[in-house]
């Protein structure tokens, strides 16, 4: 049952970190600036969203935990059975 218990949370820190990365490749986009001088091109820059940065960093650090809780739940459940 320990055992069971182990891949159940490492199959959730698995999923957090599969959530993870769906937040992250959501989480910046490109916007156009306006020229400073008249007559000079427009620019593009990088803006990140604050709020799924925040997801993003939330699900890294819940993923590592999880990882850890479940390594250790498998190290405590003994040998193969």
């Amino acid at each position: 049952m320990a055992r069971f218990q182990a891949f159940i949370v490492l199959a959730l820190a698995c999923a957090a970190v599969v959530g993870c990365a769906v937040s992250w490749s959501a989480v910046r986009s490109t916007v156009a600036v306006a020229p400073v001088v008249d007559g000079q091109p427009v620019t593009r820059s990088v803006v990140y969203d604050p709020q799924l940065l925040l997801l993003t960093l939330l699900l890294a650090t819940a993923a590592g935990m999880l990882a850890v809780v479940g390594v250790a739940r498998l190290r405590r459940a003994g040998g193969p059975a």
